[in-house]
Formats: structure tokens, C-alpha cells, sequence
């Protein structure tokens, strides 16, 4: 049996290997040639955050600063989620990015019935949250991330051979 994100034909997830609460089955004729994306074993401290929607502490991840040219995927199972030229210091404590690759990234209304959760489309890991209307960027749009749903993947150096 496959798990299916409800209302979302093309994105999977699970926690801990019990289907999330808007998960629903779908039978193996509905996805006879899909195959659920690998998921890396995660420490404790990532568990905490990407699986049970917990926050790592402000001005304590290692991506607030970073300025690599790049990208940066879920930690979770390596879907590429932001691009470096998207990233800009909100001064808030977590990375912040004003767009997300297209369709890498689904927002739900979190559980304080206040702000806008994301998470990442493939695996439904718990990203941070998303903020409109502060004008930090032309966008207008703050993805607040923790760094330790990321892993960074530096931009390739253009190749000296034809």
C-alpha cells in the first residue's frame, strides 16, 4: 500500500512509518510506476524537527549565514527545495527565502490556527513557515527554515572541457 497526502494526487509521506493524519492509502494500481522517495536515516535532533514538526533554536543553524552559491534539498529525502539566489537575512535567526522551486514546497495552516506551515512536497518533512506582507524582499514573501530540515548542494563549476 502507498500513502497519499489527501487532495494531492502526486505527493507521498509518511512519519515514523504510520501515515500523517491527511494521509490517505492508495492502492498499488493507482501508482504502478511510482516508487516512494528514499529517505535518509535522520538523528534525533533532525527527527525532532522534520518528522514532529519541532523548531530548532534561533540564531543556532548553520545555514542563517551561509552565503554558497547553490542550492538547498530536504534533508529528509534530497528533493531540491530553495536556490541560493533566493536567500536573504531576515535577521529572524533561520535561513529565509522569498521563493521556493516550483512545486518543492506545500503550505498547510499550522496547528497554533495563526501562521502557515511548510513542508517539503515529496516527503511531507516539516520545513518552518511561510510569512507574507513583511516587505523584506520585492516578493514579499518570507520562507523561515530550520537549517536542519536543509542540506546544502554547491553549484557546479562550469566544466574547462567542450
Amino acid at each position: 500500500m502507498v500513502w497519499q497526502l489527501a487532495g494531492d494526487p502526486n505527493v507521498r509521506g509518511a512519519s515514523m512509518g504510520r501515515p500523517h493524519a491527511n494521509i490517505v492509502p492508495r492502492t498499488s494500481s493507482d501508482v504502478a510506476t511510482e516508487s516512494p522517495p528514499a529517505l535518509r536515516k535522520l538523528s534525533r535532533a533532525e527527527e525532532r524537527v522534520i518528522l514532529h514538526g519541532g523548531t530548532e533554536a534561533p540564531f543556532s543553524g548553520e545555514y542563517e549565514h551561509f552565503q554558497g552559491k547553490g542550492s538547498y534539498a530536504c534533508k529528509q529525502c534530497g528533493a531540491t527545495l530553495y536556490r541560493s539566489i533566493d536567500k536573504f537575512d531576515a535577521g529572524c535567526g533561520w535561513p529565509s527565502f522569498d521563493r521556493e522551486v516550483e512545486g518543492a514546497v506545500r503550505r498547510i495552516p499550522d496547528r497554533d490556527g495563526e501562521r502557515v506551515e511548510i513542508r517539503c512536497a515529496r516527503c511531507d518533512g516539516h520545513l518552518g513557515h511561510v510569512f507574507e506582507g513583511e516587505r523584506f524582499t520585492p516578493r514579499n514573501t518570507r520562507h523561515c527554515v530550520n537549517s536542519i530540515s536543509l542540506v546544502f548542494v554547491p553549484e557546479r563549476a562550469p566544466s574547462a572541457e567542450p
